[in-house]
């Protein structure tokens, strides 16, 4: 039985507006909210997330949303030439009406940010929602291709994990470690990932590499930090005597995504880069798990592990880079 015309092209809509606003990245930008909104407020129970952090992750989702699609706007004319199969260059999505949908969904990122300082009656994540967002629009029109690129994708990086942990209540400086090392290893991960369709130079592979495991020993470093100084508000899980338990594991999520890394080093192919590229993005769930392992224990480590579904199934529908 054969599906009608109109089902068909709803389908294929849809399957194009996933590709376009990189649907299985999207679960990212649920993780580092929520993660940073587990850290600083500590809750106990699902329920217990209050509509503060659903405003954050939402804000979060559409800025990081609105990005893609402004991204594949702004590069409309070199997907053209290097990847003609994507929704704007094939014409399956009109590059006006994508542009309409970008600034739509960061408008409206920005609203929910807003509406979160309302609601706690606080300026910071209003603040951080404009600065993320102006960000964003910095890196697409601006800094994309520059030797400040990957300063500026770590720097959205970084603001967004901070928005959940603002929204969460007041937090200690070792904590600001966190998000300051995620922007430093997805900083890494731009720099790996800039000549990933021609074919990669290896310096530049080195050095992407290099930077996304400075990112990986920052943000690694922050639950010692905290335990050093014995900060009772943080009722840290390593407190039981699992601080080698959970550094090895740490180590281990490391050694595998820089692995990976190698391996387009050694053959800097577009294949093996993508792959690369792909499986760092990935990880950035799972390092957010782990570190809300270290902070709040197995139950939430969890909860942010299962978004890997999402990035998994995801993929099927949409190319991660």
């Amino acid at each position: 039985m054969t599906q009608s015309p109109s089902r068909s092209v709803l389908i294929s809509s849809l399957v194009s507006w996933s590709q376009l606003i990189r649907l299985p990245n999207l679960a990212t930008a649920v993780a580092d909210p929520l993660a940073g909104i587990l850290i600083v407020g500590g809750f106990g129970r699902y329920s217990n997330i209050p509509m503060l952090g659903w405003l954050a992750i939402a804000s979060s989702v559409c800025l990081y949303a609105g990005g893609m699609v402004q991204n594949d706007v702004m590069d409309f004319e070199i997907d053209q030439r290097e990847r003609p199969l994507r929704p704007l260059p094939s014409g399956r999505v009109p590059r006006e009406a994508a542009g309409f949908v970008a600034n739509m969904l960061l408008g409206l990122g920005v609203t929910l940010a807003c509406v979160a300082s309302a609601y706690m009656n606080n300026l910071a994540p209003a603040c951080l929602g404009v600065t993320l967002a102006a960000a964003i629009c910095c890196y697409n029109c601006y800094a994309k291709g520059t030797r400040w690129g990957a300063l500026v994708m770590g720097g959205c990086r970084s603001l967004n994990w901070s928005l959940g942990m603002v929204v969460a209540g007041s937090s200690s400086m070792p904590l600001w470690m966190i998000p300051c090392g995620i922007g430093v290893y997805v900083g890494g991960i731009t720099l790996f990932a800039h000549d990933e369709v021609s074919g990669g130079n290896r310096k530049q592979l080195i050095f992407g590499a290099f930077i996304m495991l400075l990112g990986l020993v920052l943000a690694g470093l922050s639950p010692l930090f905290v335990m050093k100084m014995k900060q009772s508000e943080f009722p840290i899980w390593l407190t039981e005597g699992r601080l080698i338990t959970w550094y090895a594991l740490w180590v281990v999520l490391g050694f595998y995504i820089l692995a990976r890394c190698g391996q387009a080093i050694v053959n800097p192919v577009p294949h093996r880069m993508q792959a690369a590229v792909g499986n760092a993005i990935m990880s950035i769930i799972t390092l957010d798990a782990v570190m809300v392992l270290a902070f709040r224990g197995e139950q939430w480590a969890v909860i942010v592990l299962t978004l890997l579904v999402w990035f998994v199934l995801g993929r099927r529908v949409a190319a991660v880079t």
